[in-house]
């Protein structure tokens, strides 16, 4: 994928006046990143979104109020009911990898997206060979082709973690940290000069019956749907459902306490000494994400859509109690005063990412006696790429991919079922 990309304001491959024209709806990292992909193929595009990127003291978009730490799934605080998923998931994060540790590598482009390699390290209760799915996990992550791996219980006291936490051994690799807010301001600049148009347009209704509409109203070919928990809405689809996240944001300067260079975690599944069945869903997750902030969180909470909690929230200071037990330093940090509390609804489903086409199929013209016959039911010209939780920008680039030949299935008129057997086949 990355051979395919250009990071320069001008497309790989420029469109011409006649080059199909893609609709996508979703201002968020999975729309701006198949935005590229598009631009950089030859398409013209088109983004339409109901809001986009804020800053100061307003509400964010989910992608910027994500962790946005690169972690190998299942991540901390990722979900998969079904190893198929798990499978795409593990692909589509290391083509991301890939392109995110590229970005990094360059200076220019580095301070421009806010994108940086870094060390992160994850820690466990008891010895990694004791526990076999975690085991077979850290070693899949060893031979996948990420940097910096290394697998040592020394890490605990290198990180200076509580030994009162529990915490018995560690791998860390090197893993992308992305600046959000940066991030998602360059991705838009990017975009909108490899030819981008913006549209600041709010959907409500399921796209599927707006299609004609929507089709004729931009003159596109092909829709891509990545709208993340609007896909209940805009797609119709009832597993969506959101778990609701939230991160203190605490002065990471060097001022009030050493600095925290590197992501830190310990996820739930871990089942720690401070993990109750009331806590399940909350884990440790420190991650720099720039050179003042460090995020200090976090939570995990399903089907919880209210944005409500506050600094005094009981989970939110239980939350910043458990970072403080796991680094004791950080009693002594300071919240930042523009935006010290980030919280959002990670976009997850049931049946997990989906990245496919949409398959229902319209009525076309009626047949005999105004009864619709097979042949005059057409086929969709929708794609979709939503559903990916806490996980958006580590698998942005690998879904982004798979949309690219969606969207050309659609535009050589191949049915939705011949590529989902083509898809079946690979795997």
């Amino acid at each position: 994928m990355e051979n395919h990309l250009s990071f320069k304001p001008e497309p790989l491959n420029p469109p011409t006046s006649t080059a199909p024209h893609v609709l996508v709806i979703g201002g968020g990292v999975t729309g701006l990143v198949t935005t590229w992909v598009l631009l950089d193929r030859g398409y013209r595009v088109t983004v339409m979104s109901k809001e986009w990127a804020s800053y100061g003291s307003k509400q964010r978009l989910t992608s910027q109020i994500a962790g946005a730490l690169w972690e190998f799934p299942p991540a901390v605080c990722g979900q998969h009911t079904d190893p198929i998923s798990l499978h795409h998931s593990k692909v589509w994060c290391m083509i991301a990898y890939k392109i995110w540790d590229t970005i990094a590598a360059d200076p220019d482009l580095s301070f421009a997206s806010g994108v940086r390699m870094k060390k992160s390290a994850f820690f466990f209760p008891y010895r990694m060979e004791e526990n076999d799915e975690q085991y077979a996990k850290m070693l899949e992550i060893g031979k996948s082709g990420v940097r910096g791996f290394h697998h040592s219980s020394s890490l605990i006291k290198h990180y200076g973690i509580d030994s009162s936490y529990g915490c018995v051994d560690a791998y860390e690799l090197l893993a992308p940290i992305i600046d959000t807010d940066q991030a998602i301001s360059w991705l838009m600049g990017l975009t909108e000069k490899k030819g981008a148009e913006f549209v600041t347009k709010a959907v409500t209704d399921d796209i599927f019956q707006l299609e004609d509409e929507l089709l004729q109203q931009f003159h596109a070919d092909v829709i891509v749907n990545a709208t993340g928990l609007a896909g209940l809405q805009l797609a119709g689809d009832t597993s969506c459902y959101p778990i609701r996240g939230a991160l203190l944001r605490v002065i990471n300067d060097g001022s009030d306490f050493a600095k925290l260079d590197a992501a830190l975690s310990i996820s739930a599944d871990a089942k720690h000494m401070h993990t109750t069945q009331e806590s399940a869903n909350e884990i440790v997750f420190l991650v720099p994400r720039n050179d003042k902030i460090l995020l200090v969180g976090g939570i995990s909470e399903p089907h919880q859509s209210e944005l409500d909690h506050k600094l005094d929230s009981p989970i939110i200071r239980k939350m910043r109690a458990r970072a403080e037990a796991f680094i004791p330093r950080l009693k002594h940090a300071r919240l930042d005063n523009e935006y010290p509390l980030a919280q959002g609804l990670r976009p997850f489903r049931r049946n997990n990412v989906r990245v496919e086409r949409e398959l229902r199929r319209h009525k076309g013209q009626s047949g005999a006696e105004g009864h619709a016959t097979p042949t005059a039911l057409k086929f969709s010209r929708i794609v979709h790429s939503y559903g990916q939780g806490g996980a958006g920008w580590s698998l942005s680039f690998g879904c982004a991919g798979n949309v690219l030949e969606l969207v050309e299935q659609v535009l050589a008129g191949a049915t939705p079922r011949s590529m989902s057997l083509k898809r079946e086949r690979k795997l």
